[in-house]
């Protein structure tokens, strides 16, 4: 596979007007399938396996704004798409939704952005805006149905493709204003790895300073979940099966306790300890143990797959589900790791690198999350 690669590093471009025109420049990939101004990398097939791939955006309406993509996180779920795991997927598919780069253009009837303007696109690019969740701001929920970044079918009939491209239309009301203190490269996966944990900790109180709160697992989602309960003044406890983990936990994400789940008598010291906890842990795994360490009324947000029912009755726990968040909320955590300089941890992938990267990903061999360089390897 050919790498594609940028006539000239962005950081030597010297205003918008030359980034402006570097982008809108055609790509040069002579390998690629399909046709059309766009360069992304799609799976064609279950197999999982990326290559270049070209397709046209919908033209920019009135409300629309158009951004080039410089930085597109990789979620584990894009993953579990590409392969068809979750049995919906949509062929040919560009995956991302972790996505970040700078406005280009902007409808006419677009008034909170405007071309150079620093913009995020997440999990959703649209939903019916008037059932009951979305009047709520709670658009993951809609009752209609959610139009997802990528695999969706747009009401026009076409495909939603996503953020492995160089660049995207969408919605001004689904567009997110990024910090501008913020790297574009760390700050991509608060997509979808920030919201994801900064929603449960805000809607289950535990985003106040002095609340003990647990998290399962310090992987993408793990490291998140500590770096966002400390920027709110919580005390956190980390539970992991991996020893060799504390470190980072301790030191590279301040977390103020570590526990290894195996250690019997470090469990039962934790017993009715944490007000709450966060489960980002996707695996099959026993939940007893660590409900035991709630306090009465906590809660551990996941989503189940085994309930210990005397362990949540005995003290009035619950077990709790959470999904991303919506539009407003999602804004409402950039503007929080904005002012409390809150990023990922990342590895940079080149494009061309992408299926390495998604074996590795498979193999769970990343700290923490994989971020592709877009605008470095996809623009011409």
């Amino acid at each position: 596979m050919v790498r594609i690669k940028l006539v000239r590093p962005m950081t030597e471009v010297k205003s918008f007007d030359e980034f402006s025109e570097a982008v809108k420049k055609p790509c040069a990939c002579s390998h690629a399938k399909g046709s059309g101004s766009v360069l992304g990398y799609a799976a064609l097939d279950d197999s999982g396996h990326l290559e270049p791939f070209r397709f046209d955006r919908r033209p920019v309406g009135p409300t629309d704004i158009s951004f080039a993509v410089t930085h597109c996180g990789i979620c584990h779920s894009d993953l579990h798409q590409i392969k068809n795991e979750w049995k919906n997927s949509i062929f040919p598919m560009v995956p991302g939704h972790e996505i970040v780069g700078i406005c280009t253009e902007v409808g006419p009837q677009v008034t909170k952005f405007k071309p150079g303007d620093r913009v995020a696109v997440g999990c959703m690019v649209d939903s019916c805006g008037e059932c009951e969740a979305c009047q709520r701001g709670l658009e993951q929920y809609c009752s209609v149905g959610v139009q997802w970044t990528y695999n969706t079918t747009a009401p026009d009939g076409t495909i939603n493709q996503g953020g492995y491209s160089t660049s995207l239309v969408v919605k001004e009301s689904f567009a997110l204003r990024f910090p501008d203190n913020l790297p574009l490269d760390a700050g991509a996966p608060l997509l979808c790895a920030g919201i994801t944990t900064y929603s449960p900790l805000r809607h289950w109180g535990l985003d106040k300073p002095g609340k003990k709160v647990g998290v399962i697992g310090l992987g993408g989602l793990g490291h998140m979940a500590v770096k966002l309960a400390k920027a709110f003044g919580a005390e956190v406890t980390v539970f992991s099966t991996s020893p060799g983990k504390e470190h980072e936990a301790l030191h590279e994400f301040g977390a103020d306790h570590f526990i290894v789940s195996k250690d019997r008598a470090a469990m039962k010291k934790a017993h009715s300890t944490l007000d709450g906890i966060i489960d980002t842990v996707s695996a099959n795994h026993p939940l007893a143990d660590y409900l035991a360490t709630l306090k009465l009324d906590g809660s551990l947000i996941m989503v189940p797959l085994a309930l210990p029912a005397f362990a949540i009755t005995a003290q009035r726990r619950s077990v709790a589900g959470s999904a991303i968040g919506g539009i407003q909320e999602t804004q409402e955590m950039l503007d929080f790791c904005g002012e409390h300089n809150v990023t990922c941890m990342i590895e940079k992938v080149d494009v061309a690198d992408v299926n390495k990267a998604m074996e590795r990903l498979a193999a769970n061999d990343v700290k923490y999350r994989f971020v592709l360089e877009i605008a470095k390897t996809l623009v011409a």
